[in-house]
Formats: C-alpha cells, structure tokens, sequence
C-alpha cells in the first residue's frame, strides 16, 4: 500500500508517514526559455499537488496568456509577475512545494538572465541539489557555465541536467551524447564531481516522472527517480562535527539558563564535551532542552536549548562545539564574495558582516582578484561591481568562530549588510583564516587611553569636517584649533592634502581610492585619540558609508561630523587651489561636486550653512556646539 492510498483507509497513518518523510530543497537554473517554469509546473501537475481551483486557474489562463495552443501551459503556474507573463521569462525566485510517496520537496524557480544572478544566489543559498536546464538544440551555453560554476561555489554537491526540449531534436541519441561529453569536460575542469545529465522533453513529459517511449536508448533515472534518491545535505551534515550558533540566552527564570539555536552541524547529547567559541572555554552539556521535552540525542537542523555543566559567559553569535573537534577562530579571512548591490564593493570600505547568528563590522582589505565565471580566469581589481563575484580579504573589528564553507554552509557563509539603509548587498563564503589572524594580538597597554586624557585634563574626540572642495573646512579647522590651543587643549589636525602627500601619497583618486584614504585617515584619528589628542580633521570624504565607517571607530558621542555646506559654485568662486577652473577646463577629471559624486551628510551632527557664515562664525558655531555637548570640560 503506497503512503497515498492511506489518505481513504487511515488518514492519521498518513499524516505520520508524511510528517515523517525527508525534506529535498533544490534549484532549476539554466538560460533563459530553457523550460525551467514549465519543468515545475509538470512536476506539480504530475505529482497531483494542484487543487482543482488551481488547475481550472491554469487551463484559464493557459488560454489567455499561453503559449501553447489548446495545451496546458505549466510555466503559468510559476510565472506570477506581471512582467514575467509579458516577456515570457523568470524575475524574481519562485519557491513551490510537492511531495511524492517518498519525499517532501521546495523548489526555487531562479532566473537565467545574468542580470538576476543575485536571485539565483538567493535560491541557491540553501539548496541540497541543483537542477541545471539547457535546450538540446543548443548544448552548453555561457550561462550553463555560469550557474555550474555558482552551484559548485556555493557548495551544492549534487547537480542534474536536465537536457530539456530533447522533442525538438528528434529524440536523438547523438544529440544527448555530444552534450553529455561537452558538460563533462567542463564539469570535470571545474571540480563538479557528481553531475547526472537526463534527456527530457518538460512540455510533453518524458522522463520527467514517466519513462519515456521516444528515448529507449536512455537506460538512466528519470527526473522523478533522481530526486527521490539523491542524499539530502541535512542527512550529510548529521555526520559533521556539532555545532550550535547561539540565537538566544533562554532565561525564563533564576534556576534555569539555557543557550538557544539550531543545530547547524553534527549531534549533541547530554553528558558531551563541548567549547564555547571565540572564548574557548570548556564544559560539558547538562541538558537538551525542547518545547516538547528533553532529547537523548539532537542532530543536525534541530532547534534546541542545551543547559550547560558550569556556569560559562555565552552570548548570542557565540558556537558552541565539539571539544574534540572545535570550530576555527579568527578575524582576519579570504573569503569569496558574490556582489548583489548597485553601489561597488571596494577596498577600505567597513560593512556590517553576519556570520550564523553574529553580526560584526568587517572592512575590505585587498581584493585579489575577481572571477570570469565563464572562463575561470582570475583577473586584477579593486572593485566589485553588481553580480560579479571576486576574492578578498575581509578584517572584522572582532574574533569569530567559524568552518571553512565546503565543511560547513552554515558556519562558513555571511552576508554582508549595509551599514546605513541595513539592506543585505553581497553574499560569501569564508575560505580560511589568513595566519596573521592568529599571529597578531591586541598588545594591551599599562598607560591607556583615559590615562592620557586625564594627565591631558580633557575628553579626546573626533571633529570631522566634510565638504565639497573649497567650502572652507581647511580653513575653519585652522581657527578651530587656534581658539581650542588658546583654551589650553591638546590638539592635532590631520588635513586631506597633507594625508596624501604621505601615508596615502599612493593613491588616487578613483572610488576606491577614496575609500581607502577616508579608512586611513579614521584610523589615524582613533591612534590619536588614544593618546589623549583632540583631533581635527578636514576631508571631502564624499561617500556617507566611509564616514560611517570612520564614525564607529569611536564611542557614541565622540565623533563629531559637521557639514561645511557650501554649494558648489559658491565653493567655485571662492576656490583658492584653482580646482574648480581646471575641472572646468578639462585637466582635472574627478574633482568632488563636478567631475565625482558628493554624498551630503543627511543627519550631521552640526551643519555649517557657509552662506550666511563666514569664517571666524563657522569656527565658533563648532567651538560652541563643542561646549553644548559637554565635550569641553
């Protein structure tokens, strides 16, 4: 009796039998019209998960918006915007679920076009199995290469093609088998080490769920068979060593404490030796704790509280692990990283970076490389624009534990969020801790930063003056200084044109450049505060991200950011440097407010409006703000 037929003689057997059956999530990418929509829709027709409101939908539809005459059109089914209908093509990630006998499945429907890459990313993100489509008429494409080369990025380790429209090629043997070769020519150059190609025809059915009679010649699995019994990742990573991101310290009361999360790797039972990461220390667990009671034994993908032996600090973004098989720690990685973001990646900038469940800030270092994911070739940058994905390095303000992402998907990617709109802009995988990771520690100091400031007799802070070029804030620094000097304070003022004839007299002027000039300049500004210093520091610094990245180098309320808003051809005219007359002129390219985008501050902490101001005013209004703030004692 199969687990259908119990839906009329003994429903609660088959609800168990369902509930109990695994889960398969997997991807169909491929190029675009390559039948990716059309191949769910038949799997859900076929698998009988339609309703019959949905199938009288579809034939309603199929009619009117259809492609194929008097036929069901399947890819209705997924193609629900409105300008996927119109184009005939997949935007956004359709997610479906069905379930046969033997499995439960989600599907994403992810977009060929390269532009969607991103989406496809999103899909894939935490799939067990790829489904790669492409039209026999037209073999291995540069975007069957490209989804390959992401599916085998992101650690999918078992991938189907499905050679689709094979109806239009005569059912021919030849056709399947040149492709066949071609993909595994590739697949093996790429180090795609299980990939099983299926002759199909979506439309009309063959070797989808059924056996097709045009293709004798095929003695492999149908689609149907090959999803039924491919492994399930979450099965694989039972077998991993355990792990448990920390979501939530569970303190419902003074007798119980409790560290909440799902278990991302391995299985954990009480009595088991575990660490507490980055801390490293060790105990054993006491408890495993869930809303129906304690387990014996949770595995991996279970949400559990364990109760730990000993009374151990543990925080949310801590994992708890193995004792005889610890997850890695460090702060310093190279990672791959998949660009999802208008606005480039780039060297020097700061990004919020979220690990399992740990958020921490991470800064650009050197972009090695990025990737012609159609070539494999590796090629010289410094920035990520949309879509493309490179290698960098990435330095996080603080430790994290962690697995390299090929052990673990869960302990080894991140997202990177922007600081300011806090929307997600890029996805990665951790590749390793670089050694200087752990070779290079915080020397602490006997003479600290509140040491200096007290012999100083002052609180140490940040001044930051942005602008266009020639809005005054050289200027209005000089007199700020000069009336904080007269007051007794201990100063230092780190200028834009003096920076780059030093420590920056290697860059440009590029975007990235700039970002990387404004992370110096912050780091600079905090090595002066630690000393005690009231720092003063005039830059353009055009770009709101790399003043926020300057800005959480310090505690609230010690970064001080001041608009000099001058309007560019009022800063023209009053232009000392000649800068504006040779942007003008065609010699100078990239001059900020003409030639280079200035993002103005949108919440200073003090704006200067030098159209009413002169400059012995804009100095005092600083110098006053100063005072009303409590900065100066």
């Amino acid at each position: 009796m199969t687990q259908s037929d119990l839906i009329s003689k003994d429903i609660d057997a088959y609800l168990d039998a369902h509930e109990h059956k695994s889960l398969l999530r997997f991807i169909t990418c491929g190029s675009v019209d390559d039948g990716k929509s059309t191949l769910i829709g038949r799997l859900l027709y076929e698998s009988q998960m339609l309703f019959e409101d949905q199938v009288a939908a579809l034939e309603a539809d199929s009619r009117r918006d259809g492609t194929q005459g008097e036929e069901l059109d399947f890819a209705l089914l997924l193609d629900g915007l409105s300008a996927e209908r119109e184009q005939g093509i997949t935007i956004d990630v359709a997610y479906r679920f069905f379930s046969t006998d033997t499995r439960k499945y989600i599907v994403a429907d992810t977009p060929g076009h390269e532009q969607y890459t991103r989406n496809m990313v999103t899909g894939a993100s935490t799939a067990d199995c790829a489904l790669i489509l492409l039209d026999a008429r037209k073999g291995v494409l540069t975007q069957t290469r490209r989804h390959s080369y992401l599916v085998w990025l992101l650690g999918i380790r078992h991938v189907a093609v499905a050679v689709n429209k094979m109806d239009l090629v005569d059912f021919a043997e030849d056709q399947f088998r040149r492709i066949e070769r071609q993909y595994h020519t590739f697949a093996e150059r790429l180090g795609l080490e299980e990939a099983t190609l299926i002759p199909l025809s979506a439309l009309r059915g063959d070797n989808v769920v059924e056996r097709s009679a045009s293709m004798g010649w095929y003695d492999g699995p149908t689609l149907m068979e090959y999803l039924e019994t491919v492994e399930v990742d979450q099965e694989r990573m039972q077998d991993a060593p355990f792990r448990l991101p920390v979501q939530w310290v569970n303190r419902p009361g003074p007798d119980f404490r409790g560290f909440a999360g799902t278990v991302a790797g391995g299985s954990v039972a009480p009595g088991d030796r575990v660490v507490v990461l980055p801390s490293g220390r060790e105990t054993s667990v006491a408890r495993v704790v869930t809303f129906d009671g304690d387990l014996h034994r949770a595995v991996a993908g279970q949400a559990v509280t364990l109760a730990l032996a000993d009374e151990v600090d543990v925080s949310r973004g801590d994992v708890i692990a193995a004792a005889s098989a610890p997850a890695q720690v460090g702060d310093q990685f190279e990672a791959t990283v998949i660009w999802m973001a208008e606005e480039p990646l780039l060297r020097g900038r700061t990004y919020l970076m979220r690990v399992g469940t740990k958020t921490v800030p991470a800064t650009v270092a050197p972009i090695r490389y990025k990737l012609d994911v159609d070539t494999l070739e590796q090629i010289a940058a410094n920035r990520l624009d949309l879509n493309e994905i490179g290698v960098c390095q990435l330095e996080l303000s603080q430790p994290i534990a962690f697995d390299p992402y090929p052990e673990n998907r869960d302990t080894g990617g991140f997202i990177l969020v922007d600081r300011i709109t806090n929307h997600t802009i890029g996805a990665g995988l951790l590749r390793f801790a670089l050694r200087r990771s752990a070779n290079v520690s915080l020397q602490a100091f006997e003479v600290d930063r509140g040491a200096r400031a007290a012999l100083k007799e002052q609180r140490p802070f940040v001044v930051w003056l942005t602008g266009l070029p020639g809005a005054g804030k050289s200027s209005i620094a000089n007199l700020l200084e000069k009336q904080l000097y007269a007051l007794g304070r201990h100063t230092t003022l780190l200028d834009g044109d003096n920076l780059r004839r030093g420590l920056s007299k290697d860059l440009g002027f590029t975007d990235a450049d700039r970002a990387e000039n404004i992370r110096r300049a912050g780091e600079v500004a905090r090595l002066m505060t630690e000393a005690g210093l009231i720092v003063i520091a005039a830059f353009v610094s055009p770009f709101r991200a790399d003043r926020e990245t300057a800005r959480s180098l310090f505690a609230e309320g010690e970064f001080v950011e001041v608009f000099v808003d001058t309007p560019a051809e009022v800063a023209g005219e009053r232009d000392t440097k000649g800068l504006y007359a040779k942007a003008r002129g065609g010699e100078l390219a990239n001059l900020t407010g003409l030639g280079s985008v200035y993002e103005p501050p949108e919440d200073p902490d003090l704006r200067l409006d030098m159209t009413e101001l002169d400059l012995d005013g804009a100095a005092a209004a600083v110098l006053e703000f100063l005072r009303g703030r409590s900065l100066l004692r």
